[in-house]
């Protein structure tokens, strides 16, 4: 349930009420805009009376919030999640691009196309350790030091570093390292994993599970939030359908349907979606006309010779000519419009 309350009512006024609600057992969540003040009522709200709700003073209108989600709803929080990783501001309007190896594989690889991504213009620097693969026979990552080869890139380019966690045994070590803790497409639903991301306060890059639904990945982001880690990243990376000329099927409808039910920042995964290096610049493209709030791209020095998706990374000089043409096509993205939900 949300309750928008009056413009100019005084702050000690609103604490009152808020005192009032949070007697009947409710979470109150409070979100203060230019022009608005809501508060959002998490818990069991079946013995609350709208109507007894709308008839106080400072009440503008009340309004059920039908979706199961709330931390991560737009009603909640109408204006956008700006999400600060290391420095680098994530959604509020703001455009990033993470970059860099689907692996690590050695000191100079990395460090190497870090220093090629970051001249070219990427805010973050992607690269994984720990690798979840299809099959137990391919590379699986070099794991702890994979982590430590990403922070001599950081420690050499500044750019903050993202890579997956796999388990919850790790949490200590990656809240300690890692800039921008990447969920996986696998562990979207691995609800215990997410309950103890939600115990931390580092930022989380959430990935859309292969068959998961927007509102599925919007669920597994509260679970998150519920545990009140509020820095959560979305991502579309693909999704599985009846297509099989790509790997996964990019579903771009996604960015304007979470921008219209959560606040959330959302970003695209061209390279996954894919499969193919060559459709990483079309994709790129369209998912910043669509909205979204940055790119996660795989970039390699050696693509033919990589231990891990070479096959859709693009090369350096490939992503410098693209970070030119993306700046042109962001000054005309889409954007939503907060006056469409009414409040």
């Amino acid at each position: 349930m949300i309750i928008v309350i009056k413009s100019g009512v005084p702050k000690n006024e609103i604490e009152e009420f808020k005192s009032k609600l949070e007697g009947k057992g409710l979470i109150v969540h409070e979100d203060f805009g230019q022009e608005y003040c809501i508060l959002g009522l998490i818990g069991d709200t079946s013995s609350i009376d709208p109507k007894q709700i709308a008839a106080y003073n400072i009440v503008e209108k009340v309004i059920k919030v039908q979706e199961p989600f709330k931390k991560a709803n737009r009603l909640f929080h109408p204006e956008d999640s700006l999400i600060d990783v290391n420095g680098i501001k994530i959604g509020g309007g703001n455009f990033t691009v993470i970059a860099g190896p689907c692996s690590v594989e050695s000191e100079e690889q990395i460090v190497g196309i870090a220093e090629d991504v970051k001249r070219a213009g990427a805010g973050l620097l992607r690269g994984g350790a720990f690798k979840p693969r299809t099959s137990p026979y391919s590379f699986q990552g070099l794991r702890q030091e994979g982590l430590d080869l990403l922070k001599i890139a950081r420690e050499k380019t500044g750019l903050p570093i993202v890579t997956e966690i796999m388990s919850a045994d790790m949490i200590e070590r990656f809240v300690e390292d890692v800039d921008l803790i990447q969920v996986g497409a696998r562990n979207m639903q691995n609800f215990e994993l997410l309950k103890e991301l939600g115990k931390t306060n580092k930022p989380i890059l959430l990935k859309r599970g292969l068959s998961a639904t927007i509102e599925e990945l919007l669920m597994s982001a509260e679970y998150i939030m519920a545990g009140g880690n509020e820095n959560v990243i979305l991502c579309e990376r693909g999704i599985r359908t009846f297509e099989t000329y790509t790997r996964n099927t990019l579903d771009l409808s996604a960015i304007p349907a979470i921008k219209r039910q959560s606040h959330l920042p959302i970003i695209i995964d061209p390279s996954h979606a894919a499969g193919m290096w060559w459709m990483v610049e079309p994709l790129s493209k369209a998912a910043v006309a669509a909205g979204a709030d940055g790119l996660i791209i795989e970039v390699h020095n050696d693509p033919a010779n990589a231990l891990c998706d070479g096959q859709q990374s693009i090369k350096p000089k490939k992503f410098e000519s693209l970070m030119s043409s993306l700046k042109e096509i962001e000054k005309f993205k889409w954007r939503f419009d907060i006056s469409e939900l009414g409040l």
